[in-house]
């Protein structure tokens, strides 16, 4: 029996990862859940999986929590609060698996601490891992902690690494299934709508995330993580643009061979491998190749993707180029959602953060956490910048 913390339980992520622990109750059991600001479901989570401690974002949320849970005859719940609380539960001496999903980096602090206290970490969160990858990873190693990714993409290079060893790996593919926009020409990028960028042909998203689909830069921070996560420099690290959705992502070898990560595209599958892990569990989550019809790939375009390539500079630089990376994006993508900046002014933005973003690697979470601040700061400017005939 393994008990789990969920660090963004009432996310997509967490409550698939309930529905994972409603199916196999002979498996797993709550421990611990980090709620965040939905009120109404963690006390619905609360009523349901009576874990031994609940974490709410604010003093004030978690009085509420209290109150209601007491009223309810919950009272033995422990109620916490804040990034202590978040920490709290990730570190809860009866926790055997963290499911790290809390989105942005207001999870990383919980995750390091997990993952200093010798907990597996179930990864569902790119930020955290692009961010302070360096820092986790080198942790995790030390004290030979497992990372296991939930992201689809990672989760299935996961997979495909069983087949050989790591030194027989030649290169990673990452598939992208190319967003909207993967054949509108170059030209209509500076005219495209909010509604057209949230219009992601496959997956069903956040907001922040399906922009950076459509940006491809989605893709690039993959590229980050996987650097991370299997110890890989970004030459290894290849993205190929499969429209069908289908296979989650390959794994290349010296020899030639080529292993293909093929399943549904729904997220409860990676979480139950991640938190199956070593073994494999039967599910009913399979796949139709019968209805597959075809396969097809072809390469990104980097010249309408400007993103790819801002990740892959920033991979080879390491450090706080990763961290501006994302803090840009966050910052842009919000102006792009509010119309103040176009579509184009994304990597725009990106570009002019990256180009006064110093070449330092962080050597703690804290120095982490300025640097993204710093980012941010320097991407509000770039973003006022932008002239309103751009809009």
């Amino acid at each position: 029996m393994k008990h789990i913390c969920i660090l963004g339980s009432t996310g997509s992520i967490g409550t698939s990862t309930l529905s994972i622990i409603e199916r196999y109750p002979e498996r797993f059991a709550v421990a611990s859940l980090v709620a965040g600001r939905n009120l109404d479901l963690a006390f619905a989570q609360c009523r349901r999986w009576r874990p031994l401690l609940v974490s709410m974002a604010t003093e004030q949320l978690a009085g509420e929590l209290a109150a209601r849970l007491q009223a309810a005859g919950l009272a033995a719940i422990e109620v916490v609060y804040g990034s202590a609380g978040t920490v709290r539960a990730a570190t809860l001496s009866q926790v055997d698996f963290v499911v790290s999903a809390i989105v942005g980096l207001a999870g990383l602090e919980a995750t390091y601490a997990a993952v200093a206290a010798g907990k597996p970490v179930g990864l569902a969160n790119k930020e955290a891992m692009v961010a302070a990858g360096e820092i986790l990873t080198r942790l995790a190693r030390r004290d030979n902690v497992p990372l296991l990714p939930i992201d689809s993409e990672h989760n299935a290079i996961h997979q495909c690494m069983r087949g050989g060893s790591a030194q027989e790996v030649c290169r990673i593919w990452l598939t992208a299934s190319g967003g909207p926009f993967r054949q509108l020409p170059a030209e209509q990028f500076q005219h495209v709508t909010v509604e057209q960028a949230l219009r992601h042909p496959t997956w069903v998203m956040g907001r922040r995330v399906t922009i950076d689909s459509a940006t491809l830069l989605n893709k690039g921070l993959e590229i980050i993580e996987a650097c991370r996560l299997f110890d890989l420099p970004p030459s290894a690290v290849k993205v190929t643009v499969h429209p069908q959705s289908a296979v989650h992502s390959l794994v290349e070898f010296v020899d030639g061979s080529i292993l293909a990560q093929l399943s549904v595209t729904d997220m409860r599958l990676p979480i139950l491998y991640a938190m199956s892990f070593p073994e494999r569990v039967p599910s009913e989550l399979t796949f139709d190749l019968a209805a597959l019809g075809q396969l097809s790939f072809e390469p990104p375009d980097f010249a309408r993707f400007p993103c790819l390539r801002l990740a892959y500079e920033a991979a080879e630089a390491g450090g706080a180029a990763c961290i501006a990376l994302n803090a840009a994006d966050e910052i842009a993508v919000g102006a792009f959602l509010e119309g103040t900046i176009p579509f184009t002014g994304i990597p725009r933005t990106i570009e002019a953060v990256l180009e006064v973003t110093p070449s330092t690697h962080p050597e703690t979470i804290q120095e982490v956490l300025q640097l993204d601040e710093e980012a941010r700061r320097v991407a509000r400017n770039v973003v006022s910048g932008f002239s309103p005939v751009l809009r």
